[in-house]
Parts: C-alpha cells; sequence; structure tokens
C-alpha cells in the first residue's frame, strides 16, 4: 500500500510541472466545485472519535481520484478507503485495519447556467471483506447540484445505495448520505468552509438511525514547488445526533492535488 500511495504521489507531481499557470483564487473556487473540468486527487483523512465505553477511534483514510471524461460532461469519482478499526472491547488494541468497501460514482452533467447539477449512479463494491465491510454489492442513484454565487459555492449532494447482490447471511444495505457543502473564498487562496456529512442508515431504528454533524474549518490553496497545486484543508464536526454506539466527534484533513484538464489540451496559438 506504501508504494502504491508513493507511486501515486510521484506520477501526481510530475504532471503537475506541466500544469499551465492559472491564479490561487481560480484553483479554490474549481477546487471547492464537485463537478468541475478537473482532475483532483483528495487524500482525505478522517479521525472518528470517542466509540464505545473506552472512547476508541476509528481512522478512516480516502482516496478519492475525481476524473472528468468527455470535456467534462461526465465526472467519475473513486473512494477507496483505509480503514483503522481499534478493538472497542478494550482500552487499547487493534482489530484490523486496510481497505474497507469502495465506493463510484459517475456524474452526468448537463449544460447549464447558474445552478450546476449532475446526477449519475453510486456503486459500493465488498472490497473489505467481513470485517471492514458489508460483504454486500449496493447500488443506487447520486445527485449533486450547487451554485457559486460570487466568493461563495453552496450545494448538496444526495446518494442511496440499496444491496442486490453479496452474502446472504450477512444484513442487506439501504443507507443514506447527504453532503451539504458551503465555502467562502477570502482571497489569496485562503477559504472557510462547512461540509457536514450526514447520513441514515434505514434498516437500524430509531436514534440509531441518523448521523448529524455540525461543525466548520478552512484551508488554503498553495502551489507546490511553484508548480503543482494542492489543497490543504482541516474542518472539525460535533455529531448533535448518533446512535447508541456511535463517534461523538470527527477531525476531518484532506491534502488535495489539482490538475486542470486544460493541461492536457493542444495550445492552438503555438501552430
Amino acid at each position: 500500500m506504501k508504494k502504491l500511495l508513493t507511486t501515486a504521489l510521484l506520477v501526481v507531481f510530475i504532471l503537475g510541472m506541466l500544469n499551465a499557470q492559472q491564479s490561487k483564487e481560480e484553483l479554490s473556487a474549481a477546487a471547492a466545485n464537485p463537478l468541475a473540468d478537473l482532475m483532483s486527487f483528495p487524500f482525505q483523512n478522517n479521525l472518528n472519535m470517542n466509540y464505545g465505553e473506552h472512547n476508541r477511534n476509528v481512522n478512516v483514510l480516502n482516496i478519492q481520484p475525481v476524473i472528468p471524461l468527455f470535456n467534462g460532461k461526465f465526472i467519475t469519482r473513486t473512494i477507496m478507503p483505509i480503514v483503522r478499526i481499534p478493538d472497542f472491547g478494550n482500552e487499547s488494541g487493534k482489530l484490523t485495519s486496510g481497505l474497507s468497501d469502495m465506493v463510484l460514482t459517475g456524474f452526468y452533467v448537463p449544460e447549464s447556467k447558474g445552478l450546476m447539477w449532475g446526477f449519475g449512479p453510486v456503486i459500493e463494491l465488498p472490497t473489505g471483506g467481513s470485517v471492514r465491510g458489508n460483504e454486500k454489492w449496493s447500488a443506487g442513484p447520486s445527485l449533486v447540484v450547487l451554485a457559486q454565487p460570487g466568493d461563495w459555492t453552496l450545494g448538496g449532494l444526495v446518494n442511496n445505495a440499496w444491496s442486490f447482490a453479496g452474502n446472504s447471511d450477512r444484513q442487506d444495505v439501504n443507507h443514506m448520505l447527504v453532503n451539504l457543502f458551503a465555502v467562502c473564498q477570502l482571497g489569496g487562496g485562503w477559504y472557510v468552509n462547512s461540509s457536514p456529512i450526514i447520513t441514515a442508515d434505514w434498516t437500524a431504528e430509531g436514534d440509531d438511525r441518523w448521523i448529524v454533524p455540525i461543525g466548520a474549518g478552512g484551508g488554503k490553496m498553495m502551489m507546490l514547488g511553484g508548480k503543482l497545486p494542492l489543497n490543504l484543508q482541516s474542518q472539525l464536526y460535533y455529531n448533535v445526533v448518533r446512535p447508541d454506539f456511535g463517534p461523538k466527534w470527527q477531525w476531518r484533513v484532506q491534502a488535495q492535488f489539482l490538475l486542470p484538464t486544460s493541461m492536457f489540451k493542444k495550445d492552438k496559438s503555438i501552430e
């Protein structure tokens, strides 16, 4: 896994050195837009804190490349979660670590003015096995809507997935995810943002069904080595609604490498 991460970072860095110049402000606004015609390689670490009587923590590193296709008319996002799950019954110790269930999403982006939107399928792959995953194949619809008035980016993403195949001895999957986001550009590549991820497990009952966080953070767009756009951010959330056995806090840290697709297009001015 370390070799894979090192190779991915090296490829991104070399490609970034070829990148056409764009201002930090333009790149920061594009990074806030999940439907931008922009290749993005986020490494998002989520530390979910205070599970159970021993206040144990679950760490999830999401490697989630975003690749636009067909001149930005179709956006793909792959989430590869690397998890570290503790032994909740003890004050210390690890239960398991490794790849959890992967999530693939594709958005068709129609031409629009003002309000941007995209829709498509979400598919969950049972790559986490019996300990780190559901052992179920799941799929459903996904929708994202956003607007960028002035220095703001406002919008949300919602999907719901149902299991359709997999281990018949495991519980069926039926869950929803709502990712709201609000970003305000402050200038010089700096911004403040809030992007809580609300989830609902429709197979659970009562208060065990929902996780609803509140919180915010901020970040900055910078140019690594003067060439490679790198977006760094950190956010902290408190789960005001959560299951009886669920995390109280989440600390999110993200490093996002950006590669505008324009860098691969032929410059007709030099012909």
